[in-house]
């Protein structure tokens, strides 16, 4: 099982900036399976005139800190797009950045990552993989939403 976590606005697709999102998701994903585990809102990060906006790295508004502080534990967060800062304070926590286009589906997404467990192909998850053989990750109780996915091609054939 993986935890995945994903900047989104509407729950359906992958739309905000990580930095700036004012929300995000957690999905713990098994192959064939995803179970909504974490869901958290955020204060949007104000503009301050040309050069700046409220929250800025290292300041006690840092608007990052509480994101990071959700997302620990996770494998990957995707977003729309995700600032170099960011991208280094992610790496550090040993969580994979990821960015997609903005609106990309998140059930594509979680379809992607289950083939990928059941079958390989996506070396952050294989990397992932082999982390959580030196610690598994204890599962977190579902929020109520669980998504079935695809475990092989033969899944893909019968959807079409």
């Amino acid at each position: 099982m993986l935890r995945i976590a994903f900047a989104t606005s509407d729950r359906a697709t992958v739309n905000l900036h990580f930095g700036g999102a004012e929300s995000l998701l957690i999905y713990d994903v098994s192959p064939g399976e995803a179970d909504l585990v974490g869901e958290a809102t955020f204060i949007k990060a104000e503009e301050v005139g040309e050069s700046g906006r409220v929250g800025l790295t290292g300041s006690v508004n840092d608007k990052v800190i509480p994101k990071l502080d959700f997302v620990e534990g996770c494998a990957a967060v995707y977003a729309a797009s995700i600032g170099a800062s960011s991208v280094r304070r992610l790496m550090a926590l040993g969580v994979q950045p990821i960015v997609v286009d903005n609106g990309h589906d998140i059930l594509d997404l979680l379809n992607e990552v289950s083939l990928a467990l059941a079958h390989g192909g996506l070396a952050w998850v294989e990397r992932a993989k082999a982390k959580l053989g030196r610690a598994e990750a204890k599962p977190a109780p579902p929020l109520g939403d669980r998504k079935t996915l695809m475990q092989s091609l033969d899944d893909l054939e019968s959807t079409s």
